[in-house]
């Protein structure tokens, strides 16, 4: 486990606190790196697997787990499968402390059974949002983004009723005045200034 703590994970941003990504208040991992490509994706700009910063997994979790009060830790994307190493560790490490993990992908349900390192990847997450993002059947709310993904619930802590009780937005304002709207919204994870 110590070797897969120090694995490098290449991330697209980090908030340590948000009410728009999850149930309760929330650590937002976003990973860089997605090949999916679904048309209307929210988040282009963690596309390109070069992009964003690279992180050891052990750092993460530890800035995680120093954050107090809040409920569990959401990791969207990008691509959180993409990175399925890193993802493993991270949810061992901050599922340990007791904290819920929730993790959105494009990766349907099925794909990720029939994978033996992507099923590895979320044996320690709580609720998998699975599936790709359709624009056609967007949705406003609930985090799935689409109404063809599927809250795969792994364990009793979240249930769906929670998710759709989540705020659609909300705008987050950075220690150096950055701000940023999240949640499914059209400008999700957009930088305003």
């Amino acid at each position: 486990m110590a070797l897969a703590q120090a694995t490098p994970w290449r991330l697209h941003a980090t908030v340590p606190r948000s009410l728009a990504n999850g149930p309760g208040e929330r650590f937002v991992v976003w990973t860089q790196g997605c090949a999916l490509a679904c048309p209307g994706c929210f988040n282009p700009d963690a596309h390109p697997a070069t992009g964003g910063f690279t992180r050891a997994v052990h750092g993460v979790a530890d800035e995680v787990l120093t954050t107090p009060g809040i409920e569990g830790v959401t990791v969207t994307g990008g691509e959180p499968l993409r990175q399925p190493e890193a993802l493993a560790a991270f949810a061992d490490m901050v599922g340990a402390a007791g904290l819920g993990i929730v993790v959105l992908t494009g990766y349907s349900r099925s794909e990720i059974e029939s994978s033996p390192t992507l099923a590895a990847a979320v044996t320690g997450v709580d609720t998998v949002i699975a599936g790709r993002y359709d624009q056609r059947l967007h949705l406003g709310s609930g985090l799935r983004g689409s109404a063809n993904k599927e809250y795969w619930a792994r364990t009793g802590r979240y249930s769906t009723s929670m998710f759709v009780a989540v705020p659609d937005a909300e705008v987050l304002v950075g220690p150096d005045g950055t701000v940023m709207v999240t949640g499914m919204v059209a400008v999700a994870g957009r930088e305003l200034g």
